[in-house]
């Protein structure tokens, strides 16, 4: 179903879903980094517009598909997609100044992740995790509020979070920036 990905993002955000997603580059540090669950693409081809030199990863060989294909109309000739469990990085410790991961499922909770996500990062390097959004009080907002508990989504920062982050060696700072309707929630954890 990868391919009804941007059409159900967009409708559960009027339209909102990659301007949130765009909420992480900002605090992005260094030049290379790694986006985990890359899903269709929008966010590798904004990083690379920054300046930056992203790798995309993820275990959807679908997801590969439609973001190799974006990439491409990009001008991106080969595309640095790599298809791997987010539990296991295929990288030598601190080969990224930073790792992404925007709208994650359960995966970025995983202690395993996590660690993965510290040995990755160079010293100086951070993660940044745009886990949720919070709605404003408006009627649009509300009813896609009521959407998101329908489909178990309400929770917008995933439980245990923080101390998963803890415990893999990561000190997390949330931080907020107001879209539209939304309150994007954004983590970002340093190395200690």
């Amino acid at each position: 179903m990868a391919w009804t990905y941007d059409l159900v993002a967009w409708l559960v955000s009027f339209g909102q879903w990659k301007a949130w997603g765009r909420a992480a580059i900002p605090r992005l540090r260094g030049r290379r980094v790694l986006e985990l669950a890359h899903g269709p693409g929008h966010l590798l081809v904004a990083m690379r517009d920054a300046g930056f030199a992203p790798v995309g990863l993820d275990l959807s060989p679908q997801m590969g598909k439609l973001a190799r294909a974006r990439l491409h109309r990009g001008g991106v000739l080969a595309p640095p997609l790599v298809r791997a469990r987010a539990q296991t990085l295929p990288f030598r410790a601190g080969s990224f100044d930073s790792v992404v991961s925007t709208f994650p499922t359960e995966f970025i909770v995983d202690l395993a992740t996590l660690k993965e996500v510290a040995r990755v990062i160079g010293r100086e390097g951070r993660a940044v995790i745009v886990p949720g959004v919070v709605f404003s009080a408006s009627l649009p907002a509300r009813l896609l509020e009521w959407l998101y508990t329908v489909t178990g989504q309400q929770e917008p920062e995933p439980p245990g979070m923080a101390s998963a982050l803890a415990e893999a060696g990561l000190t997390l700072e949330r931080e907020r920036e107001r879209m539209g309707m939304a309150e994007a929630l954004i983590a970002v954890a340093t190395k200690k």
